[in-house]
């Protein structure tokens, strides 16, 4: 694994944050769609719009450099608004990005680590999050013990326990 160091993340990372929820919608690199246009969709909007609300938390993954590389957050949704990833009331949904030059270098796992201990000392039981099928992400989120908990024709609903 590259040396990285993860910081909390506060709300002038907002902007970064988004770059990462664009990574993130365009993990295929056969249909990707351009910023402006990820960031207007209201299905992916959610996860960003309005950063930093008062229970969301994350982290930013940095280079040595101090460069930031990879985030990681958690916004809870509620019955009436769900995102993708919604499993029940009280449960965060997290999203996940990293720039593609340090992927498959272990930052996203440092990452998924951080925020599940985060989530955790926060006093949160379970994470969840919607993956597409395809997605490589997928291998990682199942290696770090989250499983599909509903499916439709296009993603998983995942979740993982944190007790």
């Amino acid at each position: 694994m590259t040396a990285i160091l993860l910081r909390p993340a506060i709300g002038e990372d907002a902007r970064f944050l988004a770059d990462m929820l664009v990574e993130a919608a365009n993990w295929s690199p056969s249909s990707r769609r351009p910023r402006v246009q990820v960031l207007a969709d209201p299905a992916l909007a959610p996860y960003i719009s309005g950063w930093m609300r008062p229970a969301d938390a994350g982290l930013v993954a940095e280079s040595v450099s101090g460069d930031p590389i990879g985030a990681c957050w958690f916004r809870l949704f509620d019955q009436s608004k769900p995102g993708h990833g919604f499993v029940a009331g009280g449960v965060p949904e997290l999203t996940l990005g990293v720039s593609p030059l340090w992927r498959a270098q272990g930052v996203g796992r440092e990452l998924l680590r951080g925020v599940a201990s985060l989530a955790r000392s926060r006093g949160y039981a379970r994470l969840s999050l919607s993956v597409d099928r395809g997605n490589f992400a997928q291998r990682l989120y199942v290696s770090e013990g989250y499983v599909v908990v509903r499916s439709d024709d296009r993603a998983d609903t995942m979740a993982k326990a944190l007790a």
